[in-house]
């Protein structure tokens, strides 16, 4: 497999579906699984930042890849979230998870011991995985030469970084959109798509929208964004999943199970995200 051909699109950053008692319920990840094949989703990100990562042990964080490894049965690329802000530990999670099946790795910037750019560049050089990174421009475009890096989640929101990750890396080097509110506007500006919250939701509609803005149909693109625009804002009403795992709850395609830290989302909260659900239909 061509990964940087397969790798366009609408990238849903999955949840991580659990029970109650906050137990992996590996059927509504199943579910979920096909749910995104048949709306059209280009790749499946498992266990990122929207998957809980942070309170999801080694051996459990693996096991969630690789059963959606094996759910999804190679009909679509699966991106394994290795990051850690421990590079021997990121190193570690890639390596495993390279051996259960994953198409490529997803890193996110090493959080809290703060890295210089210098520490960004040999953390990624050492790991040689795809990187998602808050960085430099120019830091990005050293790290673009390594062979095993392929791309890079720009997650600012800042479309002047994105022009100029556009305009500064090589034309084979993949660039994707963290920020739903703006991805579509990061595609046309000649991104190759986005890692998506909002397709939890809405996967048909945020990938028939990407879709349209990488073959630069402008005026379809934005009207699909405009009518799906109030799930960009208000699945980050409260921290990230816990909106996005109430909505799917919600919508009954997984129980209401999230772990600590994170708690349930507020009942104010509520009302403005099953507001946005029932006027998309989806409820």
């Amino acid at each position: 497999m061509d990964i940087n051909q397969h790798l366009k699109g609408s990238m849903v950053a999955i949840i991580t579906p659990m029970f109650e008692d906050g137990t992996v319920d590996y059927n509504a990840l199943k579910s979920l699984v096909e749910f995104h094949i048949e709306s059209g989703t280009s790749a499946i990100v498992s266990v990122g930042t929207t998957g809980e990562s942070a309170t999801i042990p080694p051996k459990e964080h693996l096991s969630v890849i690789k059963n959606t490894i094996d759910y999804v049965a190679g009909r679509i690329p699966v991106i394994a979230g290795t990051g850690a802000n421990s590079t021997s530990e990121a190193i570690e999670l890639t390596k495993e998870a390279k051996i259960i099946g994953a198409d490529a790795c997803l890193l996110v910037t090493p959080y809290y011991n703060k890295p210089t750019q210098e520490g960004l560049y040999l953390h990624h050089k050492a790991i040689a995985g795809r990187t998602a990174v808050n960085m430099s421009v120019e830091t990005t475009v050293r790290l673009s030469a390594i062979d095993n890096i392929i791309g890079i989640k720009d997650a600012t929101g800042d479309l002047e970084v994105a022009k100029s990750l556009v305009d500064m890396c090589p034309d084979n080097f993949m660039l994707y959109s963290g920020d739903d509110a703006t991805c579509v506007e990061f595609i046309l500006l000649g991104g190759h798509g986005g890692i998506s919250v909002t397709a939890n939701v809405v996967p048909k509609e945020v990938s028939e929208a990407y879709s349209a803005a990488i073959l630069k149909n402008t005026e379809l693109a934005r009207q699909i964004d405009n009518r799906i625009s109030c799930l960009h804002k208000d699945l980050f009403i409260e921290s990230n999943p816990i909106p996005v795992k109430w909505a799917l709850h919600r919508m009954g395609r997984c129980k209401s199970g999230i772990r600590l830290p994170l708690t349930q989302l507020s009942d104010k909260a509520k009302k403005v995200v099953e507001k946005d659900l029932s006027k998309l239909g989806v409820i």
